[in-house]
């Protein structure tokens, strides 16, 4: 029996959304509320992370990937309130502005976009398996523009810029991908990276680049896509059939496969991440 037979309808799927306060992870959770399914809420902001929840009748967690304490109860919280997740999107993210370390001691760039994720995702572990999930992450084409990878420093201490931190990033999360494909797709569940596209939001807001430049003047009228155009990816993987509609395992851009670099399709450093950041999650919280 093929993996897809396992696949609960569309409008049964229970799907979970971080990130989801704002920009694609509002909009691709209000398209995926008018499909019929159990959408869940995850945002930093309690008022916009309401809003939107109340907006579609959704249940909402409001978590601040920053603290990575809050992440496990994150976790607890889901684990208690809900008997499967079909779908686990980490879309959360956020470009800062000079390097900074969080109360977890580890580089923000680096936590609130991979390191958080990955501790919400393999704590949820049995759950995924136990529901033949799929886990989509967005990622950016910003991991072929600006990624430095350096598995012995990826907390840049050594060579720190915005736009590296966020490169870095934006490849940790295909990385992630890929591996945790390795790992568990044998044990049912699948896992896509996409790239939205360049989305007219409020990302960059944090940060002095030039991408706040584009992001956050009349440059992005002519430069940016809508947080809908940008979620379409998002949905498709979303309601889609791993097996058949998509494959396990890639990264993806307007719903085909995309040319990922090099070290992206590189199984040491994939390797590597996965068990340094196992170490970094295991660690007593302080």
């Amino acid at each position: 029996m093929g993996r897809e037979s396992w696949l609960a309808p569309v409008s049964e799927r229970t799907i979970v959304i971080t990130g989801a306060s704002d920009g694609i992870g509002a909009q691709g959770a209000r398209a995926l509320a008018r499909t019929g399914a159990d959408v869940v809420i995850v945002g930093r902001s309690p008022a916009k992370t309401r809003a939107v929840a109340d907006l579609l009748g959704a249940r909402y967690y409001v978590t601040d990937f920053s603290r990575l304490d809050e992440v496990r109860v994150l976790a607890q919280d889901l684990r208690r309130d809900l008997s499967r997740i079909d779908v686990l999107v980490n879309n959360a993210g956020a470009i800062f502005a000079g390097r900074e370390l969080t109360v977890d001691n580890h580089e923000k760039t680096m936590q609130v976009n991979h390191l958080a994720p990955f501790l919400l995702t393999t704590s949820l572990l049995d759950l995924l398996t136990q529901s033949r999930a799929s886990v989509i992450n967005t990622s950016s084409v910003a991991h072929r523009l600006f990624s430095k990878f350096d598995v012995d420093d990826l907390e840049l201490a050594n060579r720190y810029s915005s736009k590296i931190a966020y490169g870095n990033a934006k490849l940790e999360n295909i990385l992630f991908t890929k591996e945790l494909h390795r790992r568990y797709h044998r044990h049912g569940i699948s896992a896509a990276a996409f790239h939205p596209g360049t989305v007219a939001t409020n990302f960059a807001s944090e940060t002095n680049s030039l991408m706040r430049y584009v992001y956050h003047t009349p440059l992005r009228r002519l430069a940016l896509i809508s947080s809908a155009r940008g979620a379409d990816t998002m949905v498709w993987l979303a309601t889609g059939s791993p097996g058949e509609d998509w494959t396990s395992g890639e990264y993806y851009f307007r719903r085909k496969v995309a040319r990922a670099s090099d070290e992206a399709n590189d199984a040491a450093p994939a390797e590597s991440l996965w068990e340094q950041s196992s170490t970094w999650c295991e660690e007593t919280p302080g």
